[in-house]
């Protein structure tokens, strides 16, 4: 496999690091978290995922104890514990003197498992697309290249978009982020809104025209897009007015999170000049 390096975003955690002990590095799924967490110098990388990582942090007090000060260790999955936060606060207050990498797919605090927001104990980073900046160390650096693959680091490494690479993204991201952490049950019609606010990625938000078209409620509507933002797969940007009840109450712009998946939902397999500004928008966004 072919590792890239990524200095922009190892320069970022560092420097959150400099600030706090615990560190919370978040970004959909397959966007590079694990890859880039092996990036760091002198870690002591741990997968949650597994049963017997889960096992060795089932007393954090005792676990922690176990490093000499200043080791950096990385918690990849760290939602899979069954008490995240409190291992993370036990972490923070008792054992200041280590370095945690946190990752999940999610804003923490913001799924039934996080029950404190280690507030004053955190700095966040959230891992995006490649960016612009980033496009030629990935074989990227004709725009039209960006756009049509885009920011997955897997796809744009690839010599063409994958078709069932997204499909599978779309699938696991239901079944592994929103029902797993929000317990979200209706599979169809959560599916079925994603892929349509992708398609009108970068238009105004219609909630009750989105009710209409996926066939459930405005509050489920909603409850839904506040799922998938927590999970970082859209963005709403709320319009600009100067200030005032117009900027509050103004229907805000909704994005996807990449290129890549937009291109793939409205069927392109090239990039036209009629597309090419419509996603430049969402880089410029990044």
């Amino acid at each position: 496999m072919v590792v890239i390096q990524r200095p922009l975003w190892i320069q970022r955690i560092e420097s959150a690091w400099s600030e706090r002990s615990i560190v919370w590095l978040t970004g959909v799924r397959r966007i590079g978290k694990t890859v880039l967490c092996n990036q760091l110098e002198k870690i002591e990388y741990l997968n949650c995922d597994l049963p017997s990582v889960r096992s060795q942090i089932a007393d954090p007090e005792y676990f922690f104890r176990r490093f000499r000060p200043g080791v950096r260790i990385v918690l990849d999955e760290v939602h899979k514990l069954a008490d995240p936060s409190q291992a993370l606060k036990i972490a923070a207050d008792e054992f200041p003197q280590l370095r945690i990498l946190a990752t999940g797919s999610s804003t923490l605090a913001a799924t039934k498992k996080f029950r404190d927001s280690l507030s004053g104990r955190k700095r966040s980073v959230q891992l995006l697309p490649v960016l612009w900046r980033e496009a030629e160390a990935f074989h990227a650096s004709e725009l039209d290249r960006r756009l049509l693959h885009g920011g997955f680091p897997e796809m744009l490494l690839n010599p063409s978009p994958d078709p069932a690479f997204f499909e599978e993204w779309i699938d696991s991201h239901y079944a592994r982020d929103i029902q797993e952490l929000f317990g979200v049950r209706n599979r169809t019609a959560f599916l079925n809104l994603l892929r349509l606010a992708f398609y009108r990625s970068s238009g105004q938000l219609d909630i009750s025209d989105l009710a209409k078209e996926v066939g459930i409620s405005r509050p489920t509507i909603m409850s839904h897009l506040d799922s998938m933002e927590i999970a970082h797969t859209i963005l709403r940007v709320p319009p600009y007015h100067g200030g005032g009840r117009r900027e509050i109450i103004g229907k805000p712009k909704i994005f996807g999170f990449d290129t890549g998946i937009i291109a793939h939902l409205r069927g392109w397999t090239m990039i036209r000049d009629t597309d090419r500004g419509h996603l430049c928008e969402h880089l410029v966004l990044d």
